[in-house]
C-alpha cells in the first residue's frame, strides 16, 4: 500500500472479486480500504490461499489495467528499500511514474525496421528496429533478441581490457568494469559501443548519467550508432506525459535500451543485460528523497539480482569504484601509461619550487605569471582557452575592507554578497538588500572581495585581455559548444562546454575553495572537477596545456599530473579504511529533534560492534547523531533502524526522524 509508515512495511492480503479477476493481475495498480479510508497500492502476487487467519476484504478498484510493475523491479525496490532502511511504497514511487490516462489509451506504435546500422544488428521480424521476434514482452511488445554481430572495438582498442569486455557483452556474459577515461575521450561513443554489444548478445541495457547535457550527448551517440527506435530517455525533466509514454514503451517491451539520469535508476528494461553509470561521484546521482538511495548502489544491486554486466565510468574514480576493484567485484578498465601520455595534456602546478623561485608572487596571485602566459600564448595561437572558477556569480562572499571580517546580513546573519559591480550587497539566504552596510567590528563601510565568482572573473580576464572575447557558462545560461577561436571561456563546474578540436589551455583556478571544504569528499571532489575540464584540454602533442593554480605536492594535484584517479582513489579509500569512514565501512545517519532521535537510537537495537557518534547540531534546531558499523554488519543496522523507526510510528510519536544509509555528507 502507498502509505509512508514504516509499521505498515509489508504486504497486505485482499480478495479479489470475480468481476475483477481478469484484470487484476500482478503488477496493476489497484485501489484497497484500509483503515476506513480508501488507499492506492500495487498488486504484488495472486496466490490460491491466504495465510492470514482472519476475514479479508475486497480489493475496492483496480485503477488500470495497464500492469507498470515488473516483478523484478519489485524485487529490486525491496532490497533498495531493505538496504536504506526505508519502506518499500518510497521506493516504488520513485521506480514507477504517476499514471497519464491518456498516455495509456494512446494506439502503441513500433518503430519500423531500419537499414543495417553501424553496429551490424540487421533488421528482422516485424519489431523495432534491428530486433527479431523472439517471443514476447511482459505487455505483449517484443522481447530483445538482434542478432549476434559484435560491434567494432575501435574505439576501446587504448584500453587494454576493452575489447574483451566488448566480447563478453556480446557472448551474453556479466563482465563488470572500472573505466576510467582517457583525457579527450568520446565517453558517449564508448557506451555506445557497449550499448550495441549488449543488443549483439540478445539483452537489453541501462545506462545513466548526472544530467540533461550529458543525456543529450549520450542520446546522440545511441541515435547515431543503432538507428532510432532503439532506445527511449527516461528523465523527470520530460513531463508527466512524455516520461509515463517511455516508460510504458519499456515495460511493454517496444525498445530493449534506456537511458537517462537518477529517474531511469529503477527502469523495467526486459531481459537485462548491462546497467552502466557514468561519472558516479556527481551528487545530482544521489536521491534528494526518502529513502535516498543512491543510482550507482541500485545498479549495483541490478547487476547482482539479474546477474547483468556492470560498467561504473568516469575521468576520475571514486573510493567506491576503487572498493569494487580491491574486492575483485569489478575489474579496472585503464589505458597504458605510452597512451595515457599521447592522449592527455601538459599539466603544471604553480605553486612547486622551481615556479615559486620564478614567480614568488604566485603563492598569493589569484593569476600567476604562468597561468597569465599561458592564456595569452594560446590566444595569440587563435586557440580558445577554458578558465574553470569554482563559485558562480559576481563577488559571493565579502568582508570588511579594513579588518578583513566576514559581512553579514545584519537580519538573518546570512553572508553578504555583491551580484554585480554597481549594485549595493544583499543577502545570500533571505534576498534583503544590505545599501548602508557597516561593519559591527570596526565601523568600516567599504567592502573587498573574499570570494570571486565567474562573473567578476570574466571581467578582470576582459580588462587583462584586451580585444579578446569572453564569455561565461554557469547555471544560468550553459554554454553547449564554442567554436575554434572563440577566445576566453569562464565556467563554473560542471558548464563547461565543448570546444571544437579542444581547448588550447585550461586554467583551474581558485582550487582553495574546493581543497578547504569541510567534507570528507573534498579531496575526491576536487580531482573530478579538475579532470572534467582538463579532458576537454588538446593533447600534449597538439600543444594543449593545462595550469591549476595549486601546490603540487598535495595529493590531488599529483593525481591530476600523472592523470591517474586510480592511485588517488587507492590511497583516499585506505586513509577512510584507517579511520572508520565510508566505504570502507558503513553509516546511518539520524536526524531530528534531540529528544526524537534518543528515542529511535533507544528502540533500535543495534547490531554488535556498533559506534554511535553525536549529536553534533544539524538545522532548525535539529541534532544529528551518526551509527557506524563494519560492512558486514551494514543489513543488520539498517533493519534495526526501519524496526524502530516503526515502533515510533505504531505509537504515533510526534517528532518526524531522517534516516540516511551511506550519506553524502558527513559534516
Amino acid at each position: 500500500m502507498d502509505v509512508p509508515l514504516p509499521h505498515l512495511d509489508r504486504p497486505f492480503d485482499y480478495l479479489v472479486p470475480a468481476g475483477l479477476a481478469d484484470v487484476a493481475v500482478p503488477g496493476v495498480r489497484v485501489k484497497v480500504r484500509f483503515a476506513g479510508q480508501l488507499v492506492d497500492g500495487w498488486l504484488l502476487e495472486r496466490v490460491d490461499a491466504s495465510a492470514h487467519g482472519g476475514r479479508l476484504a475486497y480489493l475496492e478498484k483496480v485503477v488500470s489495467p495497464e500492469p507498470v510493475l515488473a516483478a523484478e523491479v519489485a524485487g529490486l525496490a525491496r532490497a533498495v528499500a531493505d538496504r536504506y532502511a526505508g519502506n518499500l511504497a518510497d521506493v516504488l514511487r520513485l521506480a514507477v511514474p504517476p499514471r497519464h490516462a491518456r498516455v495509456e489509451k494512446e494506439p502503441r506504435t513500433v518503430p519500423e525496421p531500419a537499414g543495417t546500422d553501424s553496429a551490424g544488428i540487421e533488421p528482422a521480424g516485424t519489431g523495432p528496429a534491428g530486433i527479431e521476434q523472439a517471443g514476447t514482452g511482459p505487455g505483449g511488445g517484443a522481447a530483445v533478441a538482434p542478432r549476434r554481430t559484435v560491434p567494432d572495438p575501435r574505439g576501446w582498442r587504448d584500453y587494454p581490457a576493452g575489447p574483451a569486455y566488448l566480447t563478453a557483452l556480446a557472448d551474453g556474459r556479466a563482465p563488470r568494469a572500472v573505466w576510467s577515461a582517457l583525457a579527450g575521450e568520446d565517453w558517449a561513443a564508448r557506451y555506445a559501443d557497449t550499448v550495441a554489444a549488449t543488443l549483439a548478445g540478445g539483452r537489453g541495457a541501462l545506462v545513466v548519467v548526472a544530467d540533461a547535457r550529458d543525456l543529450d550527448r549520450l542520446d546522440a551517440a545511441l541515435t547515431a550508432l543503432l538507428g532510432p527506435g532503439q532506445h527511449v530517455t527516461l528523465s523527470a525533466a520530460l513531463g508527466p506525459a512524455r516520461r509515463y509514454r517511455a516508460f510504458l514503451a519499456v515495460r511493454r517491451g517496444d525498445v530493449p535500451v534506456v537511458i537517462g539520469t537518477r529517474a531511469a535508476m529503477f527502469a523495467p528494461v526486459a531481459r537485462l543485460g548491462l546497467v552502466a553509470i557514468w561519472d558516479d561521484g556527481d551528487d545530482l546521482h544521489a536521491e534528494p528523497r526518502a529513502p535516498y538511495p543512491h543510482a550507482r548502489e541500485v545498479l549495483l544491486t541490478r547487476a547482482r539480482l539479474g546477474e547483468a554486466a556492470a560498467l561504473v565510468g568516469g575521468w576520475t574514480r571514486t573510493a567506491e569504484g576503487q572498493l569494487l576493484v580491491e574486492t575483485g567485484w569489478a575489474r579496472e578498465v585503464v589505458a597504458d601509461r605510452a597512451t595515457l601520455r599521447a592522449r592527455t595534456p601538459a599539466i603544471a602546478p604553480t605553486g612547486d619550487d622551481p615556479q615559486l623561485a620564478r614567480d614568488p608572487g604566485a603563492a598569493t596571485a589569484r593569476l600567476p605569471s604562468l597561468a597569465w602566459t599561458t592564456a595569452r600564448d594560446t590566444l595569440r595561437a587563435d586557440a580558445p582557452v577554458l578558465v574553470q572558477v569554482p563559485r558562480r556569480g559576481y563577488l559571493p562572499s565579502v568582508s570588511c575592507a579594513d579588518c578583513r571580517t566576514p559581512a553579514r546580513c545584519p537580519h538573518c546573519a546570512g553572508p553578504l554578497a555583491l551580484p554585480a559591480a554597481d549594485a549595493p550587497p544583499a543577502c545570500r539566504w533571505c534576498g534583503r538588500v544590505a545599501a548602508a552596510y557597516a561593519c559591527p567590528q570596526c565601523g568600516g563601510r567599504r567592502l573587498r572581495a573574499a570570494v570571486t565568482g565567474a562573473r567578476r572573473t570574466a571581467e578582470e580576464l576582459g580588462r587583462a585581455f584586451p580585444g579578446v572575447p569572453v564569455r561565461t557558462s554557469g547555471r544560468d545560461e550553459v554554454l553547449t559548444d564554442v567554436p575554434a577561436g572563440a577566445g576566453l571561456v569562464v565556467a563554473t563546474p560542471g558548464a563547461e562546454p565543448v570546444a571544437e578540436g579542444g581547448y588550447g589551455a585550461v586554467l583551474l583556478l581558485d582550487s582553495w575553495a574546493l581543497l578547504t571544504r569541510a567534507d570528507l569528499r573534498a579531496g575526491e571532489e576536487t580531482l573530478r572537477r579538475w579532470l572534467s575540464a582538463a579532458a576537454l584540454a588538446r593533447p600534449a602533442p597538439a600543444g594543449g596545456k593545462v595550469v591549476v593554480v595549486a601546490d603540487g605536492a598535495l595529493a590531488p594535484v599529483q593525481a591530476l599530473l600523472r592523470w591517474d584517479p586510480g592511485w588517488f582513489a587507492a590511497r583516499e579509500l585506505a586513509e577512510r579504511r584507517e579511520l572508520g569512514f565510508p566505504p570502507a565501512v558503513k553509516m546511518a545517519s539520524v536526524t531530528g529533534g534531540a529528544d526524537a532521535v534518543a528515542d529511535l537510537l533507544a528502540q533500535a537495537r543495534l547490531p554488535d560492534g556498533a559506534e554511535v557518534l553525536g549529536p553534533v547540531p544539524a538545522d532548525q534546531d535539529r541534532e544529528r547523531m551518526l551509527v557506524r558499523v563494519p560492512r558486514s554488519r551494514a543489513a543488520a543496522l539498517a533493519e534495526a533502524l526501519h524496526t524502530a523507526a516503526g515502533a515510533r510510528s505504531a505509537r504515533r510519536a510526534a517528532d518526524p526522524v531522517r534516516l540516511q544509509v551511506d550519506p553524502l555528507s558527513l559534516f
